[in-house]
Parts: C-alpha cells; sequence; structure tokens
C-alpha cells in the first residue's frame, strides 16, 4: 500500500478531502505538514461537518483531528487490541520523527476474525420481495438477491457484513422466487434467519408490517441489492443518542455542472454566472434504523414504499435523521455497470 495516497495538506479544502477519501476507499486521510503528522481527518468528521450544515469550501484543519490516536513499530502488536477498544478503523504508524510510514486497517490485519461489539439483539430486516426489474433478464432467472458478487449472493454478503459488529437476527421479506431464496438458506448458517412471506408486492415499507410481531425497539432495514461499509454499531449509537424515529443513512455525491450556470435578480436580469459549479448532494443508500412505534403509519396489506413512510412521518411531525457516509462506502448493485463495480470492490 502506498501510504501517501492517504496524505493531505492541512490547507486543502474539505471538499478535496471527500474526493480523496472516496478515491481512496477508505475511512481515514493523514493531515501532515512538512512530512510531519499534523492529525487525522476521518469520514466521521466530515459526516458531523455536513450535519451542522457548515461550508465545506472551508480548510481540512478546521475538522481535523489534531492529536489522533497513533502506534509506534515496537507498539504494532497491540494494533487489533487498540482499535477495538477505541472503535476505530484505521491507526497511523509513525516513526520517531513522527512520520507517517504506514496505516494499519483493521479489516486488514485482522482477517476478519473479530467481531465490534458483543452479540446484539437488534433485528435486521432485508427487504426481498421485489423483481429487480433494473437488472432484467438476470432476474427472468434468478431472484435478485440471489444474484452473486463474485461467488456470494448479495443478500449473504450484506448479512455477513452486519455480522460483524455482532447483529445476528435477520428478517428476510419475499414475494417474487421466493423458493429459490428459501432453498438456498435451507442448511447451515451463522445467523438465525426468518422468512417473511408476502402473498402480493407490498413495496419497500409495506411488508414492515408483517415483521411487526418479531420488533420490539430499533431496528434496521436494508433493500437486497447494496452494501454500505460502515460501523453498524455506531449507527445504531447515533440513532438512538439523537432519539431520531427513523434514520436514513445517506451517501454524499459531488455533481459538476458542464456549463455556465445563471442565477437571475428580481428582475430577470443576470447577476451571477458560475462556471462549471459543483454541488455536493445527499443521497437515500437503501439503509435505515426505524423505530417500532412508526409502524403505525403503515396501511394493512397495502403497497406502500419507505419513502411513503419517510413523508408520512414527516407529515406528523416525527423526527428523522441523516447519517452521512462516503460515497464510496456504499454500493448499489441495482444496475449492471455497479455490479461490476460491486465484484472490483470485493477484491473477487
Amino acid at each position: 500500500m502506498e501510504v501517501s495516497r492517504f496524505f493531505i495538506s492541512p490547507d486543502i479544502p474539505i471538499r478535496e478531502a471527500i474526493g480523496q477519501l472516496d478515491r481512496t476507499a477508505k475511512k481515514i486521510l493523514i493531515v501532515t505538514e512538512e512530512k510531519k503528522l499534523a492529525g487525522v481527518l476521518t469520514d466521521g468528521d466530515i459526516r458531523r461537518w455536513i450535519l451542522k450544515n457548515k461550508d465545506i469550501s472551508l480548510p481540512v484543519r478546521f475538522i481535523m483531528n489534531p492529536s489522533p490516536i497513533v502506534i509506534k513499530k515496537e507498539e504494532q502488536h497491540l494494533a487489533l487490541e487498540i482499535m477495538k477498544e477505541k472503535q476505530i478503523e484505521g491507526l497511523p504508524l509513525i516513526n520517531d520523527d513522527n512520520e507517517v510510514v504506514d496505516i494499519l486497517f483493521w479489516n486488514e490485519i485482522s482477517d476478519h476474525e473479530y467481531n465490534y461489539g458483543k452479540q446484539n439483539p437488534t433485528p435486521v430486516v432485508i427487504m426481498a420481495g421485489g423483481k429487480g426489474s433494473r437488472l432484467y433478464p438476470y432476474t427472468k432467472i434468478i431472484p435478485k438477491p440471489l444474484i452473486p458478487v463474485g461467488d456470494i449472493p448479495i443478500v449473504e454478503r450484506i448479512m455477513n457484513q452486519i455480522m460483524e459488529y455482532g447483529f445476528h437476527e435477520f428478517y428476510i421479506t419475499i414475494n417474487y422466487k421466493k423458493e429459490l431464496i428459501k432453498a438456498y438458506f435451507n442448511g447451515d448458517f451463522p445467523y438465525h434467519l426468518h422468512f417473511i412471506e408476502e402473498d402480493k408486492p407490498l413495496g419497500t415499507a409495506g411488508s414492515l408490517n408483517l415483521a411487526k410481531k418479531y420488533i420490539n425497539g430499533s431496528f434496521f432495514v436494508s433493500n437486497c441489492d447494496i452494501l454500505v461499509d460502515i460501523n453498524y454499531t455506531k449507527l445504531l449509537v447515533y440513532h438512538k443518542t439523537h432519539q431520531n424515529k427513523i434514520t436514513i443513512v445517506t451517501a454524499i455525491k459531488s455533481y459538476e455542472i458542464p456549463y455556465g450556470v445563471v442565477t437571475l435578480d428580481k428582475n430577470g436580469n443576470i447577476d451571477a454566472l458560475s462556471e462549471k459549479p459543483r454541488y455536493e448532494l445527499l443521497v437515500n443508500t437503501g439503509l435505515y434504523v426505524l423505530e417500532e412505534e412508526i409502524l403505525k403509519y403503515i396501511p394493512q396489506n397495502q403497497y406502500f414504499d419507505m419513502t411513503d413512510l419517510i413523508r408520512t412521518c414527516i407529515k406528523n411531525g416525527e423526527q428523522i435523521g441523516a447519517y452521512p457516509v462516503m460515497d464510496s462506502t456504499w454500493l448499489d448493485m441495482g444496475e449492471f455497470s455497479e455490479m461490476k463495480k460491486m465484484a472490483e470492490r470485493m477484491k473477487l
């Protein structure tokens, strides 16, 4: 690994740092001045800044951690223990001159042999009842949840990823080609798996009514065609700490308009011209944390999407929160081009 690709200056705009985080596909950047460690910047630092609705054109020094946890070579054998205790995923390795010579990532040195936390009974509902029309004609033969990324079906990858954080109670809502899905999981798997069968398509939220009897308190909901590489324990803690009724995991998308954009004054005259402006937007990844009590807004036995539920909750004054993540941490298998990208990210 070329560690220098994680280096940034404290004076670059936060916007540029977001782009570099996406390119590295990790969750940490090293802030250096004259080759010396000046601080670290993580996706969490950026998340907190965005949630404050702050200006991302400001320099990184405004949000970096100037006193990060670091380790020296003679302490390297303690790296996993430190990362587990501090709930961090990257640990700078420094020399005696305070220069970063490497970054230790838990998922690279642990070979996924330990969980971040103890087993947690919080349910995880995976919405897998749809037809997967964006992936037609593949889904004419095989249901979307079983389409492989490498040699592992996407829905199994979702469960394996969440299992790393101690969550093991999974409920899969099924309808289209449900017998194939049930047949695949007719064996030994390291989690508790339950199927919730729809008699008719109920949308991305409608089938949650069928899961009511299994849910008590907070629970995760995930689309069956996405992977979000985040710390699910921290997501749940964030949701509860902020007392949200729904927390939507959002990806930070950056778009550049390839034209000069004009704005008008009240008289219809041009008062400004921006050449190829860039905008950052928060988009819905299809991963959520919900509270049991908002299920009352879902109509019985009717088609109802998650967007319908969110709008209804907003209308009724319920608190809906966002949990921004880097675009590189979110992979959507819903289109052919994304399937290839997803397989490459899985290093298969």
